[in-house]
C-alpha cells in the first residue's frame, strides 16, 4: 500500500511497512556481507572438496600420510575449510578392498589417491569418473591402469615407484654390502601381479653378479612362517623381500624370522631398517607422496588425469642400520657406508 502527503503541489509518495522493512533488511545482509573478511565469503561460497585416501600398503597415521598433508599445505589447502579427507585403510589385507573401493564411490569424491597396484585396478574397475591418483604403482602400462607414461587417458594418473626397474639395483647393492653372498633367496607373492616382473630382473641381474636364486612364496600371513623354513633349507646366505602389502603390513613377523635365521636381508622400504631390518634401497616415500598432493591440486583447479604424465621417483635412499650389521657379524665396506643416504647406529 501507497500513502500519500502533500506538500506545496507536489505529492511525495510514503512506503508501506512491508517495503521498510525490506529495504532495512537487504541493507543489513550487504552491509554484513561488505564487511565480511574475504576469505569468509569465499568459504561460504564454495564447500570444501571431498578427497579419499585408500592405503592398503600403510597407515592414514604414518609418516606417508603426514607427508601427503604437507604437500596440499604446501599447495594452499587447508583441512576443514578447502578439503576434507576420507581416510580407509585396509591394513595390507587385500580382502577388505573391494567393500573400501565401493563405500568410497558411494560418497560422491572429488578425487581419491590409491597406494597400490591391485587396489588402484579395483577402483579404476569401480569408477570410470572419479580422478584417481595412484601413488607406489610398480608399473601402469602393464597392469592396465593407463595406455602410456606421457599421456595416461582415462581418470588415472600419479607416480611410478619403479619396483621392477629397481629390483637389479637392489641385488647389486646386497653383493656389494656382504661380497660373499653366493646365494640369495627371494620372498615374494606370486598373487601381486608385478612380482613376476621382478622375478626375471632378479634371475637376468644374479649372474653377472654370481649368485645363486632361490625362491619362497607366500600368499597369505600364515605361509610366511613355512617360506622362512624353504628359505633355511635353501642354506641362504642373504634374504631378498619383493615389496607387497601382505609383507609391509607383517614385517614385525617378518624381521623376527630373518633375525632368528640370522638372515642379511634387502628390503623395498625403509621401515624394515628402521625396526631392525639390515638395508633397503628404494624411492623417498615422503617425496612421492608429496608429489601426489600436486596430482590432487592440478585436478581440482580443472585438470584432467588422463592429461597429466605419469612421473617416475626422482629422490631415491640407501638406508643400513649398523646395529643389525653388527649383530649378524657383518662388516659392511666403507664405501657402501659412505654411499648410504642414513646409517643408523
Amino acid at each position: 500500500m501507497i500513502v500519500s502527503s502533500t506538500k506545496g503541489n507536489c505529492v511525495i509518495p510514503r512506503p508501506s511497512r512491508r517495503a521498510f522493512v525490506s529495504g532495512v533488511t537487504a541493507l543489513a545482509v550487504g552491509s554484513a556481507i561488505a564487511v565480511m573478511p574475504e576469505g569468509a565469503r569465499a568459504e561460504q561460497a564454495t564447500a570444501p572438496r571431498r578427497i579419499g585416501i585408500l592405503l592398503v600398503n600403510f597407515s592414514p597415521e604414518g609418516k606417508e600420510a603426514q607427508a601427503f598433508r604437507h604437500g596440499l599445505r604446501d599447495a594452499g589447502y587447508a583441512e576443514g575449510r578447502d578439503v576434507t579427507i576420507e581416510w580407509r585403510s585396509a591394513r595390507g589385507d587385500y580382502g577388505r578392498v573391494p567393500a573400501l573401493v565401493a563405500e568410497m564411490v558411494q560418497i560422491k569424491l572429488d578425487v581419491i589417491v590409491v597406494d597400490t597396484t591391485l587396489a588402484s585396478q579395483a577402483v579404476k574397475r569401480a569408477t570410470s569418473t572419479i580422478p584417481i591418483v595412484m601413488a607406489l604403482v610398480a608399473d601402469p602400462v602393464a597392469s592396465g591402469l593407463v595406455e602410456n607414461l606421457a599421456h595416461p587417458g582415462g581418470n588415472v594418473t600419479g607416480v611410478s615407484n619403479m619396483t621392477s626397474e629397481l629390483s637389479a639395483k637392489r641385488l647389486q647393492l646386497l653383493k656389494e654390502a656382504i661380497p660373499r653372498v653366493a646365494r640369495v633367496t627371494v620372498l615374494w607373492n606370486p598373487d601381486t601381479p608385478f612380482h613376476n616382473d621382478v622375478i626375471e630382473e632378479l634371475k637376468a641381474a644374479a649372474s653377472p653378479l654370481a649368485i645363486d636364486l632361490n625362491f619362497a612364496g607366500a600368499r597369505t600371513p600364515e605361509d610366511i612362517g613355512s617360506a622362512f623354513s624353504a628359505v633355511n633349507r635353501t642354506h641362504a646366505q642373504a634374504l631378498y623381500v619383493v615389496g607387497a602389502p601382505l609383507f609391509n603390513t607383517n614385517r614385525a613377523t617378518l624381521l623376527k624370522l630373518a633375525s632368528r635365521a640370522k638372515l642379511p636381508a634387502m628390503y623395498t622400504l625403509r621401515q624394515y631398517v628402521d625396526e631392525g631390518g639390515l638395508m633397503s634401497y628404494g624411492p623417498d616415500l615422503g617425496d612421492i607422496f608429496r608429489r601426489s598432493a600436486g596430482y590432487v591440486d592440478k585436478i581440482l583447479k580443472g585438470a584432467k588425469p588422463g592429461d597429466l604424465p605419469i612421473e617416475q621417483p626422482t629422490k631415491f635412499e640407501l638406508v643400513v642400520n649398523l646395529k643389525t650389521a653388527k649383530a649378524l657379524g657383518i662388516t659392511i665396506p666403507e664405501a657402501v657406508l659412505l654411499g648410504a643416504d642414513e646409517v643408523i647406529q
